[in-house]
């Protein structure tokens, strides 16, 4: 495998791990807790993560690692929840796969990154398979919830290319950025999640369980793995990751609850998932990859965790 693929995969493992999510959230969560469940993905894994890499912001990046907590964490899981609320799951997927076309317009606007055809239709034809993998006939709309959705979608596609242009300090992992991002982003949901929900509910062993994975797996880990894969691929490449999430919702509900999978959303499938690997074909080299090479900082810079290097 070439090291350009495994990063890939490796990038990959984190919208597949979103994946996960609903499963997880019906069956062993609290119910109509959207707003505690994204504090307790976001809070304890950001503050698990300044932990072990003992790493604080210094000057601008302060500013920066709020914005992007914000965007990729604060504002996003918010505005997600609820498009999911307001929404059929369907619709609130399609609309959210609408992200790579907010990336390849942000891209050409913040990196200079010119959009082509090939990105443009591979998006688009990434969405359509989305829609067939999750949309149900008769599915209403509601305006609040397609804003919502649409929202979450550009402040996570703003999230991704500000990471891109702004990449990381020297001598800092993207082990910390991620802890920097997922504490900022838990922080401002928190107050949110207290005027809303009000206290926290009971929890059981079962959603202790449930949340401990949310925070660690789903969130900690594949944030530093989706974080890691922004900063090595092509912000297009790595948001065409993306639709792999509603794919592996679709075989997990199939899988573990029992969920039909027919034809058209078996097509479907075929058609996001050959979406998702054209638009991995030849992307262009990122810049902040061949500055890593130079610092020779490569994968073991990112997972630092000696309390030496502070």
């Amino acid at each position: 495998m070439s090291r350009k693929a495994a990063v890939v995969a490796l990038t990959a493992l984190a919208p597949v791990s979103w994946g996960s999510t609903y499963f997880v959230t019906t069956e062993f969560l609290p119910p109509d807790r959207p707003l505690f469940t994204g504090l307790m993905r976001a809070l304890p894994a950001g503050l698990l993560l300044l932990a072990v890499t003992r790493k604080l912001p210094q000057g601008a990046w302060w500013w920066k690692a709020a914005v992007l907590g914000a965007l990729n964490i604060g504002a996003f899981f918010p505005l997600l929840f609820l498009a999911a609320y307001r929404l059929p799951g369907g619709v609130a997927a399609v609309v959210g796969s609408v992200g790579p076309l907010f990336v390849v317009g942000l891209a050409a606007l913040l990196l200079g990154d010119r959009p082509t055809a090939r990105s443009l239709l591979t998006a688009v034809t990434a969405a359509f398979g989305v829609s067939l993998v999750v949309l149900k006939a008769g599915a209403a709309l509601d305006l609040v919830g397609v804003v919502a959705g649409l929202l979450s979608a550009l402040s996570m596609s703003a999230g991704v290319v500000l990471t891109k242009r702004w990449g990381r300090p020297e001598g800092v992992g993207a082990l910390a950025l991620t802890g920097w991002q997922l504490t900022a982003g838990g922080l401002i949901i928190l107050p949110v999640a207290a005027l809303v929900e009000g206290a926290p509910p009971a929890l059981d062993s079962t959603s202790l369980l449930g949340y401990a994975y949310l925070a660690f797996g789903n969130t900690a880990i594949s944030y530093f793995l989706w974080f890691r894969g922004i900063e090595r691929l092509s912000a297009s490449s790595v948001t065409l990751l993306g639709p792999l999430s509603p794919i592996t919702a679709a075989v997990v509900g199939w899988v573990a609850l029992g969920q039909a999978l027919g034809p058209v959303q078996l097509a479907g499938m075929a058609i996001a998932f050959g979406a998702t690997l054209v638009g991995q074909l030849n992307p262009r080299t990122p810049k902040s990859f061949s500055s890593t090479e130079r610092n020779g900082q490569e994968l073991s810079m990112d997972l630092e965790v000696s309390p030496v290097r502070r």
